[in-house]
């Protein structure tokens, strides 16, 4: 390295540029110090790219504005000499007019800024014997390129030429860009549904288990029945359990036309029959009747009540308000629930043990049928809660009760075989106490007499089933059958076996 022997004169700075040499510029538009004389030491300062002169234009070697932001301040090691990012600290620039290459040649793009240029013979308006350094480049401020060669008039006529030509082509292909565009977005605007063609019809494929797959079982098998008295009119529903014609259904459906009036059944394909009654049995709300000239009716499968659980799905189908064919689904609620039939709750003759579901019952599935999800009837819609105090029906809360099917199937092959059903009785009156159901009145002859049964006793278990009150003992001693035996457990921890016995009814 080498130092001048007399330092370059100090330019005069601006004001918002620290005084110091080798500082980075900004690109800010500032005067910088003049080209140095032959066999002075250049002290040049970097910059952005910009030009950084007044009167030097941008050339080919500018640097886009995002590289506007100033470089990082490196301090000179020596007086005179600067660092340009080549092949090392303190490179001194040959001098001006020393015939070597200057190396910041108008010729370098802004591609070629921060990366080393390869090596090969040196070009552009600087050329000289030897290639230029690698490293950063920057034009310095000041500089003065010299003076473009002069272009042929010819060259210029043709370049302007073709490029009047590309402004044309480039026209044209925009404004046909634009009116495909414009015509595909209205084709596009002018799509229709209606325009779609028909889904071709497909058939029924409901999994098994499912909603749909029990409705298609059971649907055919449910009919509507219509009730025509002196006094009115009503309505219900029910199920066929044989193909000449027998239906299931609630008695107090059909309870009004027991002392003269009008049946018609309405059948799942429209078609209608009347009916009679065959027997029915008040005290478990379940009747029989038998549709007139019909044959080869499909019919239900009954299912066991006895396996259902709490949260087992079901399914209920009826006529609700007339609505024939409804179809609803739910879960089971509760079993095992004390429930006066037909909703007469004065009275314990009534009482049975219901299945509960919140699938929806309303005025009309009456005599129903509740369905498990294999298809298999496993209830009889019997009665619904609703809070309605008014004079309206009332509606569906998502509280409705079905009579068990292993204690409605009894009671139905009673009714088809002699049309006289029995009830299961144990021969007591009782009422409620805190302890469970207390006797306050023996059957004489009874099953709790010959028991060892005693008015005042209190009876706290019936078989497995807790007694919490009087209704709880009733529907248990009717969820079973005459001739069942079962142990009773007393307040005092006595037990005793009763054999229940049958009543007819009807």
């Amino acid at each position: 390295m080498t130092e001048s022997n007399q330092p370059a004169p100090k330019p005069e700075e601006p004001t918002s540029v620290p005084p110091s040499a080798g500082q980075t510029d900004s690109g800010a538009r500032v005067q910088g110090p003049s080209l140095p004389e032959p066999g002075q030491p250049d002290p040049l300062q970097g910059g952005s790219g910009q030009a950084g002169a007044n009167h030097v234009p941008a050339g080919l070697g500018d640097v886009p504005a995002s590289f506007s932001s100033a470089q990082p301040q490196v301090s000179a090691p020596d007086a005179g000499q600067t660092q340009l990012g080549g092949p090392g600290p303190g490179q001194q620039l040959p001098p001006s007019g020393s015939g070597q290459p200057h190396p910041l040649g108008l010729g370098a793009t802004t591609a070629q800024f921060g990366a080393e240029q390869p090596a090969g013979p040196p070009s552009g308006p600087f050329a000289g014997p030897q290639g230029p350094p690698t490293g950063q480049y920057y034009l310095p401020p000041g500089f003065q390129p010299p003076p473009a060669a002069p272009r042929s008039k010819g060259r210029g006529k043709v370049v302007a030429g073709v490029a009047a030509l590309v402004l044309i082509v480039g026209g044209l292909s925009g404004g046909l860009g634009g009116y495909l565009g414009y015509t595909f977005a209205n084709d596009s605007s002018s799509v229709s549904s209606l325009d779609s063609p028909r889904p071709a019809s497909q058939a029924s494929n409901a999994p098994a288990g499912s909603v749909e797959d029990v409705a298609n079982k059971l649907l055919p098998s449910v009919v509507q029945i219509q009730v025509t008295t002196r006094s009115g009119a009503g309505e219900g529903s029910g199920f066929i359990i044989s193909g000449n014609g027998q239906i299931v259904t609630n008695n107090h459906v059909i309870e009004g036309a027991a002392a003269g009036g009008d049946i018609k059944v309405v059948f799942h394909d429209g078609k209608t029959a009347t009916a009679k009654i065959l027997g029915r049995d008040p005290s478990s709300d379940i009747a029989v009747i038998q549709a007139d000239g019909v044959s080869n009716l499909p019919v239900v499968q009954l299912g066991n009540s006895g396996d259902m659980k709490t949260g087992q799905a079901v399914v209920a189908i009826g006529s609700p308000f007339e609505l024939s064919g409804t179809v609803t689904s739910g879960i089971v609620s509760s079993v095992n629930r004390p429930v006066s039939a037909g909703g007469d709750r004065n009275s314990q003759a009534t009482v049975l043990n219901a299945i509960q579901t919140d699938a929806a019952i309303n005025p009309g599935n009456s005599g129903g049928p509740l369905v498990n999800m294999q298809g298999q009837v496993v209830g009889i819609n019997s009665a619904i809660y609703s809070p309605s105090q008014g004079q309206g029906q009332a509606g569906s809360v998502g509280i409705g009760f079905a009579i068990p099917m292993d204690q409605a199937r009894r009671t139905i092959d009673e009714i088809v075989k002699s049309g006289k059903p029995k009830q299961t009785v144990l021969g007591v009156k009782v009422e409620s106490t805190e302890q469970g159901a207390k006797i306050s009145e023996i059957t004489g002859g009874g099953a709790a007499e010959k028991a060892g049964l005693k008015a005042g006793d209190v009876i706290t278990k019936f078989g497995d089933r807790r007694i919490d009150e009087s209704d709880t003992l009733v529907a248990a001693v009717r969820s079973k059958a005459p001739g069942d035996k079962v142990t009773i457990t007393l307040s005092d921890n006595r037990t005793v076996e009763a054999t229940l016995d049958g009543v007819e009814v009807g």
